[in-house]
């Protein structure tokens, strides 16, 4: 199996040290992950507090990986060097994780000069991303072995270092994701608003697909959120989704570009051949002309990026993979999009707003997940909550034309790379429903709207200015449960309700609204101190286990099973059936005596006689039996009785010996409860006249309180609170957007600056001796945009200084 790999063939029995790395001599122990070496090490507590970050730009913080079948990988941000663990999942026992001990040191060739928050592994484990603020690089995980330490040197590349980390640039990186189709191409969104692609096979320095996002038309944004990007996820494979990146702003506003491939990228068969018979199917058979120009352009960018799928469709063929070669639409660039409004299931008016006010701050995080036929969207919030929405309608490729991409070659003229600028594009919202048919809606470019299935309040604490900072997570074994990673813990999500998945399934269900499990907390109950975690990854096996496995800032390992079975499963109650409200009957105490005996004997009646009974003699015939008659009834009644009495009585004597007994005892509880009552009165009596004496002298401040000037000021008008809740708005979320667009438009003027300064000089040397060709106005017209450039910049700067100081005024006014 592949976690013997590192197993020497000759071992010693030696204690490892913590953290030491493997040596021939040290024997391979299989310990419980939790007690790992690395994790129980007391020499790295520290990492939390020099990993830190401003508040302006806090960042998640994940130093954990999986490879998806034996090897976890750990950072340690103290030693600057990679751990690589290899686990048995489920031994001995179904429920537990083992990891070997020592761990192999994995450690880059070169010095890294920056502070790693997030690592992540490519889809076949043979590279490892090392992401921070400061720095980008990709280790590659099969390299050297030192002569000194026994450390296995990895070659380590730096990615886009001229791009984001120059010491004249201010680009921030904002999310950096591999691909799901391809194992050495990384998508990078960007502070400057561009998503680039990287190749890692070709140049690291320079990315192979540039998209420039503008979401807005220029000078018609409302607010900065609006077009600053937060986040952005890769789609799944199923339809277009497989080409898509959605992209996450500020404001929680979505936007799809499609289609985006990664050249050379590899495809199943199946998957590309049912979208092109889709285009060809319900677009160039519609009446509609739109759809059929886009059908076109879809079908002719499909041909040439899979040039074996026109010839293998007409005349069949064995190929299960395509790899996507290089092409670009010469007279058109990729829409942005957006953004994705919610469905409407009535009035127009639901259908034009992007979101409601349920969310508080602004979008931090965001996650696609394909379970089934549904494609999920996740959004998280600074205020604590989650959006769960799924796309209502299949998404399109939208292209604009007559927007050309620039396109870089080389000799052969074979493409290199692409740039392109995305924008909206500025047409009336057409309101979809989900009864119309779908030839309404089919390849017309619009973006697929939203069905709202719930929004969760994750009740964060509230200690954070800048809000709270949450990562979203998949469960590797069931696709339903997501896990949210934030300040306060871990919580477990579960989605009971999939749309199209039961529609297609021929379930008929109610919508359900997903139920949240807190699974970790690392709040304290008594402080807002908070042990962020550092790393967290999500484990699985074959036989339907599952684990989760998180790392605090203080190096202590958490290993948690997470249960899987009957979890889809919701409680089910009958609400048809009605529920009794009746108080439960009394049980009724056994008689000490039954009610026949309490009654009495029964009345007997005498029988008839003759009227001259009295005259008869005791010892005649006559009298005897009448004698005897009535010594019968009375034995039959009254001896029998009286019999019955002194039998129950006799036999019921124990009985009421325990009910005594047992009154007794709790006669004698009652006392003694009654003793402890008297005993504690002084000490009640005490603590009330405590209590009523802080009672008024809790009044008496009051009262003084209320004397101040300050106390009958009036309280804010309507037009007040909307300000008030505006500055707030301006604060919270405004404020950090406009400084990123002012660093940008910097950096941006900066870079022109210096290309043009560049350019004149080579082309100077370049043609010194010969004729300028550069005319003098184009050289005006660049110095009046730099100009213009700047004027925004001062203008912005402006802005940003009335809002902070009426921000301060606010303060210091009090609100």
């Amino acid at each position: 199996m592949r976690y013997n790999f590192d197993v020497p063939e000759k071992e010693e029995e030696q204690q490892p040290r913590a953290g030491s790395p493997a040596t021939p001599k040290e024997e391979v122990q299989w310990l419980p992950l939790q007690n790992h070496p690395i994790f129980t090490t007391t020499t790295a507590t520290a990492t939390a507090a020099s990993t830190g970050h401003p508040s302006a730009h806090r960042t998640a913080r994940n130093l954990m990986a999986w490879d998806g079948a034996s090897r976890l990988y750990f950072w340690d941000s103290e030693k600057k060097c990679l751990h690589r663990i290899s686990i048995r999942l489920g031994e001995p026992d179904p429920t537990s994780v083992l990891a070997d001990s020592p761990s192999k040191v994995l450690q880059a060739d070169v010095q890294l000069n920056f502070v790693v928050d997030r690592i992540s592994i490519n889809r076949n484990g043979s590279a490892l991303l090392l992401a921070g603020s400061d720095g980008l690089c990709i280790m590659y995980l099969y390299g050297r072995t030192s002569t000194t330490d026994n450390t296995i040197i990895c070659r380590t590349v730096s990615i886009g270092s001229q791009i984001y980390f120059n010491s004249n640039n201010v680009i921030r990186t904002l999310q950096v994701l591999w691909h799901p189709s391809s194992d050495t191409h990384l998508g990078i969104l960007s502070s400057d608003s561009v998503f680039r692609i990287f190749d890692l096979s070709s140049d690291v320095g320079l990315p192979e697909q540039e998209y420039y996002l503008q979401p807005v038309d220029p000078g018609k944004s409302r607010n900065a959120a609006s077009i600053c990007p937060v986040d952005f996820s890769f789609g799944a494979d199923h339809l277009w989704d497989r080409f898509s990146v959605f992209i996450l702003f500020s404001d929680g506003s979505i936007y799809i570009l499609c289609p985006v491939v990664p050249f050379g990228s590899v495809y199943k068969w199946e998957s590309i051949l049912e979208i092109y018979n889709d285009a060809h199917t319900f677009g160039l058979k519609s009446a509609n002309s739109t759809a059929v120009s886009n059908s076109n352009l879809a079908i002719s960018w499909l041909e040439a990026t899979f040039p074996e799928l026109a010839h293998q469709a007409t005349e069949g063929g064995n190929l299960s993979m395509l790899k996507a070669h290089p092409y670009a639409l010469f007279d058109a660039s990729l829409s942005l999009q957006g953004p994705l409004r919610k469905v409407c299931n009535g009035g127009e008016e639901e259908f034009l707003a992007v979101r409601v006010a349920e969310c508080e701050g602004r979008a931090v995080s965001f996650l696609y997940n394909l379970v089934s036929k549904d494609s999920i969207l996740v959004t998280a919030w600074s205020g604590g909550q989650l959006q769960i929405d799924a796309l209502a309608d299949e998404i399109q490729p939208v292209w604009i034309v007559g927007s050309p991409p620039r396109v870089r070659v080389d000799s052969l003229d074979r493409i290199l790379g692409l740039a392109m600028i995305c924008e909206s594009i500025p047409c009336e919202l057409s309101v979809v429903k989900l009864d119309q048919p779908p030839d309404h809606t089919f390849w017309l470019g619009h973006p697929p709207p939203l069905l709202r299935l719930a929004i969760i309040d994750l009740a964060l604490p509230r200690n954070m200015e800048s809000g709270s900072l949450i990562s979203l997570f998949v469960d590797p074994l069931i696709p339903e449960r997501i896990y949210s990673l934030h300040d306060g813990g871990i919580d477990s999500i579960v989605l009971h309700f999939l749309p199209f998945t039961s529609e297609a399934t021929g379930k008929n269900e109610t919508m359900r609204t997903p139920s949240v499990h807190p699974v970790l907390s690392t709040c304290q109950a008594e402080s807002s101190s908070s042990s962020p975690i550092c790393g967290f990854v999500a484990l699985s096996d074959s036989f339907g286990y599952s684990w989760i496995v998180a790392v605090t800032s203080s190096q202590e390992c958490i290993v948690l099973e997470m249960k899987s079975l009957n979890l889809l499963i919701p409680v089910h109650v009958d609400i048809e059936k009605d529920i009794s409200l009746e108080e439960p009957k009394q049980i009724d105490t056994p008689n000490v005596i039954s009610k026949e005996l309490l009654s009495g004997p029964k009345v007997v009646f005498i029988p008839q006689t003759s009227p001259n009974l009295r005259s008869v003699a005791a010892d005649s015939i006559e009298g005897r039996s009448t004698l005897h008659q009535y010594f019968k009834l009375f034995h039959e009644n009254y001896v029998e009785y009286a019999h019955k009495v002194y039998f129950e009585l006799k036999h019921h004597g124990p009985h009421l010996k325990r009910i005594i007994d047992d009154q007794l005892a709790r006669l004698g509880e009652a006392q003694q409860k009654l003793l402890k009552v008297k005993e504690k009165q002084p000490t009640l009596e005490e603590r009330i006249h405590h209590a009523n004496q802080m009672h008024n002298f809790l009044e008496e401040r009051l009262q003084s309180l209320r004397n101040l000037p300050g106390a009958h000021k009036k309280p804010l008008s309507r037009a007040e609170r909307e300000f008030k809740s505006e500055l707030d708005r301006f604060r919270g979320v405004e404020l950090d957007a406009l400084r990123s667009s002012i660093e940008t438009l910097n950096a941006r003027s900066r870079k022109y600056v210096q290309s043009s300064k560049g350019s004149t000089s080579n082309q100077q040397r370049y043609i010194s001796g010969r004729k300028n060709f550069v005319e003098d106005a184009q050289i005006s017209q660049l110095k009046s945009a730099i100009a213009k450039l700047s004027l925004v910049n001062s203008e912005n700067a402006k802005r940003v200084k009335v809002v902070e100081s009426t921000l301060k005024s606010r303060e210091r006014t009090g609100d």
